[in-house]
């Protein structure tokens, strides 16, 4: 059984705000092409977007968010969001897969996937916002 909390349409506009910064935040980031360290800084604030949209559907529309370890858990749930939850699952469980190269990894990521990482999680913020603001 998916571990999940509790959490309320309040909360849902507080990590949609949250989700908004983290896009915002990378693709400035992305933008500096001077750097070779700033698109594995990118794409970890897309996962971290990805993240907090997801939550935010979720508490809007579900009243509960995960908060178990096993990251399919998360895509699942979100899923079940009506309406964008399967398209929104899709980036999300993209967005995960690419979570211990972006934040732990020893290799840097390259700007064409980071390119990626942050348009995934722009799409998500996109339908997140629909979803908790109308």
């Amino acid at each position: 059984m998916a571990r999940t909390a509790g959490c309320t349409p309040t909360q849902g506009v507080a990590r949609l705000k949250q989700a908004e910064a983290f896009v915002s935040v990378a693709e400035l980031v992305l933008s500096d092409d001077t750097d070779t360290a700033t698109p594995g800084a990118a794409a970890a604030l897309a996962v971290l977007a990805g993240i907090a949209a997801s939550d935010a559907a979720c508490c809007v529309r579900l009243r509960q968010r995960p908060r178990g370890q096993d990251h399919r858990d998360a895509v699942k749930l979100v899923a079940t969001v009506e309406p964008h939850g399967k398209e929104m699952a899709k980036d999300l469980g993209r967005l995960l897969a690419a979570k211990d190269e972006s934040h732990y990894g020893v290799t840097l990521v390259d700007r064409a996937k980071a390119r990626r990482l942050v348009g995934y999680a722009k799409r998500m913020v996109d339908r997140a916002h629909d979803i908790v603001i109308g």
